[in-house]
């Protein structure tokens, strides 16, 4: 599904991108745009109960992506995509991982880079 497309009967309304979270703007976990997360063995099997969004957002995860990398490969905002993962951590199909600190308790430069390089080859 492409959020910015008009609806399929033709009406003038766009499907907004909150729909696939049922309007929660807040996700159950802290995740910042540079926290990695890869799918779960449950998460990359076929799940009973999950969504198209939620099967191709563990596809995207069989490696480690950042929740940045996430929302730009999906086209959704960063908002969206911080509720869906958390959900799918929520429900053991996605690992969050702890990002290594820097110094001044900030990301890595390593790891800044790395998602910077992931984002540009979008």
């Amino acid at each position: 599904m492409h959020w910015g497309t008009a609806l399929d009967d033709g009406g003038a309304g766009l499907v907004r991108p909150y729909f696939r979270t049922h309007g929660r703007t807040r996700p159950t976990r802290d995740l910042p745009v540079e926290t990695l997360v890869s799918a779960t063995a449950r998460g990359r099997a076929v799940v009973r109960g999950s969504t198209a969004e939620e099967s191709e957002i563990c596809a995207l995860l069989r490696t480690s992506q950042s929740v940045a990398e996430v929302a730009a490969r999906r086209r959704i905002p960063l908002g969206v995509a911080r509720v869906l993962l958390s959900d799918l951590a929520d429900r053991g199909l996605v690992a969050v991982h702890t990002a290594r600190m820097g110094s001044g308790n900030r990301p890595s430069l390593d790891l800044m880079q790395r998602i910077l390089h992931g984002l540009s080859r979008l």
